[in-house]
């Protein structure tokens, strides 16, 4: 990258103890019961202003509805009780981890309320507290500031999305998250995996941490210069961070081109004037088009001077018409069509310059935008574009974008300002003393770095393999294996090269302790080789338990003679290639049909003894 980066990144752990203003577990629960109908709008705050990314949500005119779970959800989830007193782990907890990021802990927290009206929180708002500020953590030698620790609750899930309503569950709404801000000083992609890699190590330290997916989710605040800040909200997979970087700042760098590209053109400010223009398209073909006018909508078009090539120009490098087409589905339209991408979709040439007349595009960079929906939601679709390409003259806008699974991102709201923020009145402010930071001090959990030196002098291991383990969480597994059935280099196999295979298949491997402890009582039984654990995590994975995903692995026990005669069988086969590679250069290549036809029922340094007896039975 040519251009200097500025990167911080948000990182919001949920923290393994019951809910946060309850006794209710913090579970998840793939049922839903109930159905409490709400309708949110934003207040203002002290001074009177309203959060422009709650008005934005507003504007959307969403209905929510809430599906209660039982043990997971109560009167408080529901807002119809006034919050319980502050779940005392869960502040130890985020004491705890302040301490091991040097950072200075407040006197006296408070709780404040954070608006949010997008449906996730059954209030409107979500009770957040600020712990500690002012830390620090160390990555390659690089010291990253740590500008603020809270503590803060979960919102609800989202199950269900329709044109006018959206469903969440209760069951995750409470339960306490760790959130931790760093200070904008990364530079570039990679050292922003690497300070969400070392920030989450010393969450896990804490061991009350809740594993898997969706429990700890990672916000990045990413500008460029001449840029602005955008936040893509809620990444879950750690190694795509580097991804979500990089597009980011490619795709600010590319609005910027845009900018100047309008600049030199001296395109001005658009003014928002919608043309009917359905008569065009009675007799087109488009199913797009044909499937709304079937519906009694409307096609719907406006003007866009000297926009022409820069919504889908220069080989697709410039793309306003994809954030033309975000904002349009914020007002609940599948989409737009602009003039970039015409002919396609089946208009023809021929509808195009039927929209250009109407229009009265004569000009050589003029272009236009169309929206097929019901008439009030094209015209709503359209406003909203409008502003975008209006936006477009001045740079950059700040706003929240939401991560996509092939590291891309799309417009979710502007960003929130302060005015979101106001005190929290059912919480009594906590006092945190001199003698309680002492305490927690004097009882720090090992840190990490401690743990790598540890791991290396106890079990040999190399600097790489022991960061690996800490960074996955492992280290009380590896060790708890390594204590009952010694096998060092077997477990180091599986959490270090299946663990990362699997993961590349994309395979959640967040197996539970006990599984993993029962392969390895299994391993110790013969009952398999360990040849056979990858596939049998695999079976695993699917959703089947151990001992059936040894039985449909066909790992059934086979004895020695077995074997014998297994491998016996193959020698045979492949004499004459033996004889002319000669015993010693024929043992490696004959491996893997033999392991192919045993399936990991016999242990591969066993398996690779026996080859070698065979094939000195048949040269002599």
């Amino acid at each position: 990258m040519t251009d200097k980066l500025i990167c911080g990144i948000e990182i919001h752990q949920q923290l393994d103890t019951e809910k946060l203003f309850c006794s209710c577990k913090s579970c998840l629960s793939d049922d839903g019961y109930g159905s409490i109908y709400r309708e949110l709008r934003p207040t203002t705050n002290e001074t009177g202003e309203i959060d422009r990314a709650a008005l934005a949500q507003f504007q959307r005119n969403f209905g929510y509805r809430y599906q209660s779970v039982p043990e997971s959800s109560c009167l408080v989830e529901l807002d119809e009780e006034p919050p319980h007193e502050v779940n005392t782990k869960a502040m130890e907890i985020a004491l705890t981890f302040s301490k091991m990021m040097k950072a200075h802990i407040v006197d006296e927290i408070h709780f404040m309320r954070k608006i949010v009206v997008d449906g996730s929180n059954t209030s409107g708002f979500q009770r957040t507290a600020l712990i500690a500020t002012n830390g620090e953590i160390n990555v390659n030698e690089k010291k990253i500031p740590i500008l603020s620790i809270c503590l803060e609750e979960d919102a609800c899930r989202k199950i269900k999305t329709t044109d006018e309503e959206i469903t969440y569950r209760l069951d995750r709404l409470g339960i306490p998250l760790i959130e931790v801000a760093t200070g904008p000083n990364i530079e570039t992609p990679e050292e922003c995996m690497e300070v969400a890699l070392k920030i989450g190590t010393y969450l896990r330290a804490t061991k009350s941490v809740k594993r898997g997916i969706g429990t700890i989710r990672e916000d990045l605040n990413i500008s460029i210069p001449g840029g602005a800040r955008v936040e893509i909200k809620g990444i879950q997979e750690l190694r795509l961070i580097p991804l979500y970087v990089q597009n980011e700042a490619n795709r600010q760098r590319m609005l910027l081109n845009v900018k100047s590209i309008l600049a030199e053109r001296k395109v001005e400010e658009v003014e928002f004037r919608a043309i009917d223009i359905t008569d065009i398209f009675i007799n087109c073909k488009s199913k797009v088009v044909k499937d709304i006018l079937s519906k009694r909508g409307r096609v719907i078009a406006a003007r866009l001077p000297g926009f022409a090539g820069v919504m889908n120009g220069a080989d697709g490098t410039l793309r306003l018409g994809s954030e033309m087409a975000q904002r349009a589905r914020t007002k609940s339209v599948n989409g737009i069509l602009h003039s970039d991408e015409l002919p396609n979709y089946g208009i023809d040439k021929e509808y195009v310059d039927k929209i250009n007349e109407r229009l009265e595009i004569t000009k050589e960079f003029d272009a236009f935008v169309i929206c097929a929906a019901n008439e009030e939601k094209a015209k709503n679709a359209l406003k909203a574009v409008i502003e975008r390409v209006n936006i477009a003259l001045k740079g950059i806008p700040e706003e929240t974008r939401d991560p996509l699974p092939d590291g891309t991102s799309r417009y979710s709201r502007p960003l929130p300002g302060s005015s979101r923020m106001y005190p929290e009145t059912d919480i009594p402010p906590i006092e945190i003393t001199k003698e309680r930071i002492d305490e927690i001090h004097n009882n720090l959990p090992e840190l990490p770095d401690e743990t790598e030196k540890r791991l290396m002098l106890l079990y040999g291991l190399n600097t790489q393999q022991a960061k690996q383990i800490i960074h996955q969480g492992n280290v009380d597994l590896f060790e708890k294996v390594i204590k009952k059935y010694g096998m060092i280099s077997v477990a180091v196999t599986i959490f270090l090269n299946v663990y990362g295979e699997l993961e590349h298949e994309g395979i959640n491997v967040s197996f539970s302790d006990d599984l993993v402890m029962s392969i390895f009582e299994m391993l110790k039984k013969d009952r398999f080789a360990k040849e056979a654990i990858p596939d049998l995590l695999r079976e695993v994975a699917s959703g089947v338990d151990l001992e059936t995903a040894v039985n449909k692995c066909g790992l059934l026990a086979i004895d020695l003679s077995e074997a014998v005669q297994v491998i016996a069988q193959v020698v045979k086969e492949r004499e004459k290639f033996i004889i002319e590679k000669g015993s010693l250069a024929s043992i490696k290549p004959l491996m893997g049909p033999v392991m192919k036809k045993l399936r990991g029922k016999i242990d591969g340094k066993k398996v690779s003894e026996i080859l070698a007896n065979e094939i000195k039975k048949l040269t002599g």
